[in-house]
């Protein structure tokens, strides 16, 4: 039996990885931040009360993790995940320059979807896990996926027929 924190560290590593991976698609960053996280949570281990779940503790502060690797990056999590909307993934110099009217027309798509739709879609766009959505809006996380899966796939259908790129 070892230590409260590399028990810890057992139940929860994988799934931490795992949710980190789900943000950045990058395996050896998804590793990096994932050490970061749990070094942290050992540095905070005295001040956790137990108010949250333990998994609930450490997908924020792989959240918080996740959003300083993109703050020193100088890069927004709106803008990481526009880039699912372009074709090659990697915006190029022109799609740069049009990166703010992409996210108006995104967003404009967006509000026109229904509130739940919006929420979740929201969510995933602001860094959130499927299962931290899931919970905060009272569907299964497997339901928040095919959810998000459907608005981006039809706000993807109306920047294709407006011209923003071709399949």
């Amino acid at each position: 039996m070892g230590t409260p924190l590399e028990e810890l560290f057992s139940a929860f590593h994988r799934d931490v990885y795992t949710y980190l991976f789900s943000l950045c698609r990058d395996a050896a960053l998804a590793e990096d931040l994932t050490g970061e996280t749990f070094l942290e949570a050992v540095r905070s281990f005295g001040a956790f009360r137990g108010e949250a779940d333990c998994k609930t503790w450490l997908f924020t502060i792989a959240r918080r993790r996740w959003f300083a690797w993109l703050k020193k990056k100088k890069r927004r999590p709106e803008t990481e995940a526009l880039s699912e909307f372009l074709e090659c993934g990697e915006p190029g110099p022109a799609a740069r320059a049009d990166a703010a009217e992409l996210f108006g027309r995104v967003r404009a798509l967006l509000a026109a979807e229904p509130p739940r739709s919006q929420k979740i879609a929201s969510m995933r766009l602001e860094g959130y896990s499927f299962y931290e959505i899931g919970r905060a809006c009272g569907v299964s996380e497997s339901s928040a996926r095919v959810i998000d899966f459907r608005v981006k796939k039809r706000i993807r259908a109306a920047l294709e027929q407006e011209g923003y790129y071709e399949r």
